[in-house]
């Protein structure tokens, strides 16, 4: 009987089952798909040759997460690819904005917006190089982040400089930008960063989701792995096997079994009982955990009146390309990105903005793209490009900005009339894009969520990223933690704090909650934790 069984072998999961196995826990992961990695695949989607990643594709944050780092996945075959320019955001006037790998680069693009801009970003990112690390150990950690949050407090310096670091989590990221940069191209970089969740221009708290995007863009680069995003998931399954864990595919967990208030297996789709000792960590959305896997009796009603309103992020559209030849852009330095930011600028993103919150799909749509020859020629075949792009839809569609009255329906008729948009976009800055395509695959947010059930109806951060379901309020008002009100159960997946990302922080939360709760003394806390609201302690 193993001590821990994991459901769902997403980087969440598989990241909670390594610490657990680290510390010499025999742990069996089951994944509902026929491989691991939920989100953190790639396959040939196109044609023979050409590897796509099904879902994400770069990882910042896969290199920045001090949890990444120390599990040492280099040991374990992952090799990291990274591109002369780590983002581009190009304008149909011709100029770009360049995120590049040489800080040098960087500020002599932004100074052709306006002189003196360049200048602005090299203050920005030395201030971001004092404090990010030091914010991002705080953002990753179980809630309250006590000692990470000192370290904050000292790396800001102060109780002024914590204030103002407080105003800035708060600001709207045309706000900050509009405070620091003259030209267009500072506010193009962090905007379109920050829309990577569903954080636009005017929300609060979208100047520090595009400064911890952009910061460590700047610092890092967004490398991808060598052969395509599955080489990460690979990496993470060789390093638990090795520990003496597994990970068993084709295992869909139907229920959590629960006697006597605790977690003590689960039952899956074929009837077959898996009991675990200690612990089950759940790398699944938080409403599927409470209203699916658990009796509605074991769910203290406020939790329950929570997933009622829990808010997933925005659905996607994504597509995949095989081409002939590179991606014929009109700025040549486009080419050297591996990711494009395709939108005007920062007016156009407030614009999908309003239309997304008005449950429109989008007229010109914003594009996150990327492509790949240039640092990983693993992936196509010699002088041709593998290259994707997604865009953000509403959750529930209530009619089209565009042309060609789109209902959400997404058979093959809107699938189709919605790809040739966005290949449109494109087209306005890469003339004879369409040319170079000899195939492509579209995936509809339903396609999204049949591959991964976790990304429902195409939402890929486990719950919007908007300040009023993070922290103590994710996914419910409460301690912003792992554990459940059922004991030895935790939540481990991007709908639990700090949410999304290939950061691993929700599985090694949970994993290290887990680990805590089996200490001596250490019940207090998850007592504390399953407090429900009602006042009364699950038994």
């Amino acid at each position: 009987m193993p001590e821990a069984v994991v459901i769902g072998a997403g980087p969440n999961g598989l990241v909670g089952a390594n610490l657990l196995a680290d510390a010499g826990w025999d742990v069996v992961v089951l994944e509902a798909q026929p491989e691991p990695g939920g989100a953190v695949r790639s396959s040939e989607l196109t044609l023979p040759g050409y590897v796509n990643d099904r879902f994400s594709a770069f990882y910042p944050l896969g290199v920045g997460s001090p949890v990444m780092r120390r599990l040492k996945l280099e040991e374990h075959g992952l090799r990291w690819r990274r591109h002369p320019v780590t983002v581009a955001h190009p304008a149909t006037d011709g100029s770009v904005a360049l995120l590049s790998a040489d800080l040098d680069e960087t500020c002599a693009s932004l100074d052709t917006f306006a002189a003196g801009d360049g200048d602005e970003w090299r203050k920005l990112y030395a201030w971001w190089q004092r404090v990010g690390p030091a914010f991002l150990s705080a953002l990753l950690d179980p809630f309250p982040p006590v000692r990470a949050g000192a370290r904050l407090y000292r790396a800001l310096g102060g109780m002024e400089e914590t204030l103002e670091f407080a105003r800035f989590a708060l600001l709207p990221v045309r706000r900050f930008a509009d405070e620091h940069f003259r030209g267009a191209g500072g506010g193009r970089l962090l905007a379109g960063n920050a829309l990577h969740a569903d954080v636009s221009p005017e929300i609060p708290g979208g100047a520090l989701f595009g400064m911890v995007l952009v910061g460590t863009g700047q610092a890092l680069g967004f490398p991808i792995p060598e052969g395509g995003a599955g080489s990460l998931t690979a990496a993470l399954v060789r390093r638990l096997e090795s520990r003496g864990g597994r990970v068993e595919c084709n295992a869909e967990v139907a229920e959590i079994i629960v006697r006597r208030g605790r977690a003590v297996g689960v039952r899956t789709a074929d009837g077959r009982e898996i009991d675990a000792r200690q612990a089950v960590l759940a790398d699944v959305g938080a409403p599927q955990l409470y209203l699916k896997l658990l009796s509605r009796e074991l769910v203290p009603s406020r939790i329950l009146a929570g997933m009622e309103r829990f808010q997933y992020d925005n659905g996607t559209v994504k597509l995949d390309w095989a081409l002939d030849g590179p991606i014929p852009w009109s700025n040549p330095d486009v080419g050297r990105a591996g990711t494009v930011h395709v939108t005007e600028g920062i007016d156009a993103l407030s614009i999908q903005g309003v239309q997304m919150s008005t449950g429109q799909i989008p007229a010109d749509p914003f594009l996150v793209l990327g492509q790949y020859a240039l640092a990983d020629p693993t992936r196509q075949p010699p002088g041709c490009e593998t290259a994707w792009a997604y865009t953000h839809i509403p959750q529930v569609v209530h009619s089209d900005a565009g042309p060609d009255n789109l209902t959400g329906r997404w058979d093959e008729r809107e699938r189709e009339l919605f790809a040739d948009r966005m290949e449109a976009q494109i087209e306005k800055l890469a003339p004879g894009f369409r040319d170079r395509v000899r195939a492509r695959h579209v995936m509809a947010p339903e396609d999204l969520e049949a591959s991964d059930a976790n990304l429902v109806n195409g939402a890929l951060n486990g719950g919007t990223a908007q300040l009023h379901q993070q922290l103590v309020f994710r996914p419910v008002p409460g301690l912003g933690r792992s554990e459940t009100p059922v004991e030895n159960l935790y939540l481990a997946s991007a709908s639990a704090h700090p949410g999304g990302g290939v950061h691993g922080a929700p599985g090694a939360n949970a994993a290290r909650a887990a680990l805590k709760e089996r200490g001596p003394g250490a019940r207090l806390a998850a007592r504390v934790a399953r407090i429900s609201g009602d006042g009364a302690t699950q038994p």
